[in-house]
């Protein structure tokens, strides 16, 4: 049971600060995405190519970290509570984009990545917050919320940051360092905690790790499917933060100001998606059918995109990609909905190590094939291969989501 119902005035209001921390991260996070190919670029005096690998080992570095110290961290907030997990987070975060403003080399750059990494608890931990105050049937909605919270900010952050970007490349990070610190202020005034103490339990080294979380997890067979669907479907997914600027700029000429307008339209879309569509497809079709369709239209959109060969077809896809925000929020909600409540915050941690390792994968994957596509001696120009490859890993991630229902059907 929970400590505090989402649908009482004080667990709405819960929800509601959470959801605000979530947006203003994402601000934050989408204000650097369209000028970090020409921060690279300035940095290492090299070509779009040439910046998307070093875009790749930056990514990776950040990934290696949450993989590593995810679990660590979802297992902190099932002994400590979120609050603390969040406000530490939060900090770290702002610390991190000011290091990445003041960067004069690539070694900066990647310590910064690797403080950001190791604090990436933000939405695992809101994730586990949001279990902890929602009813088992309600947390899809709550959990759509959160993506959608997420997509509000990613539609104001890339607009601020292109324009911004327009300034140089380092006004972004101070910006985005700004609002970071500016919400874990916010944290500390009005966010609550949500883990009862009697929900709590002891801080085990043993489950606290990408091995022990993920032996703890497999002791639920369906979850442990649903993981290996999530790391298929987070690999492909991955493929619009690693590449999209880098592709647009690259394939169609597009501005910073521009690649942040297409952004935000991804983000528009999201928000509609999963604060608003979602409860209905989920109401009348349920999570199972729901995920089975979000990953077939992804398919449809990525292989749509790997072939635009203008801005126009460009856009004319991205409503369709939005329509895979249905994904995230139904597939964790049947993983979430079948682990015990004191393990919540573990359930989210070992999520955001499977998470890390797609993020240690995708990028390198992603931008080399990029890199090698559009490169000056590539034997095909086609800088939209990233996006077919994430086109086939989609497809993939059907398989073990047929085999864990099979195994272990949603109503058993």
């Amino acid at each position: 049971m929970a400590t505090t119902d989402s649908q009482t005035p004080a667990g709405r209001k819960a929800i509601s600060f959470v959801l605000l921390t979530v947006c203003i991260d994402a601000i934050g996070f989408g204000i650097i995405i369209p000028v970090m190919p020409d921060l690279v670029r300035e940095i290492t005096d090299t070509s779009f190519s040439g910046a998307a690998l070093w875009g790749g080992y930056l990514s990776f570095s950040y990934a290696v970290m949450q993989f590593l110290f995810g679990p660590t961290i979802g297992n902190l907030s099932d002994r400590f509570g979120r609050r603390p997990i969040l406000l530490i987070s939060l900090f770290m975060l702002a610390a991190d984009f000011l290091i990445m403003a003041l960067a004069p080399s690539l070694l900066i750059l990647f310590i910064g990545r690797i403080m950001a990494g190791i604090a990436a608890a933000t939405h695992s931990t809101a994730h586990a917050f949001v279990a902890d105050i929602s009813a088992r049937e309600e947390r899809a909605r709550n959990f759509g919320l959160i993506g959608a919270a997420f997509g509000v900010g990613f539609i104001l952050g890339p607009i601020i940051g292109g324009f911004a970007g327009e300034w140089g490349t380092r006004a972004p990070f101070y910006t985005a360092a700004a609002l970071a610190f500016l919400n874990f202020c916010y944290g500390t005034l009005v966010l609550p905690e949500t883990l009862a103490h009697d929900k709590r339990r002891t801080f085990e080294w043993q489950r606290a790790n990408p091995v022990g979380g993920a032996r703890q997890i497999a002791k639920f067979p369906m979850v442990a499917w649903f993981l290996v669907c999530a790391f298929l479907f987070e690999i492909a997914n991955f493929v619009y933060p690693a590449v999209w600027a880098y592709y647009t700029k690259e394939a169609h000429g597009w501005s910073s100001a521009e690649v942040g307008i297409s952004l935000a339209i991804v983000g528009v879309g999201f928000v509609i998606v999963q604060g608003w569509l979602i409860r209905i497809v989920l109401r009348r079709f349920g999570e199972v059918p729901t995920i089975i369709g979000g990953l077939l239209v992804s398919i449809i959109g990525l292989i749509g995109l790997s072939f635009a060969t203008t801005s126009w077809m460009v856009y004319a896809w991205l409503p369709v990609i939005a329509l895979g925000g249905v994904i995230s929020p139904a597939l964790t909600a049947l993983m979430s909905n079948r682990t015990a409540d004191d393990a919540q915050g573990e359930l989210q941690g070992v999520k955001s190590s499977v998470l890390g390792i797609t993020m240690v994968i995708s990028p390198l994957m992603m931008t080399q094939l990029f890199s090698f596509f559009s490169s000056a001696d590539a034997p095909v120009y086609f800088p939209g291969a990233p996006f077919l490859a994430a086109a086939i890993l989609m497809g993939l991630a059907l398989i073990p989501f047929a085999v864990g229902l099979r195994r272990n059907p949603p109503d058993s």
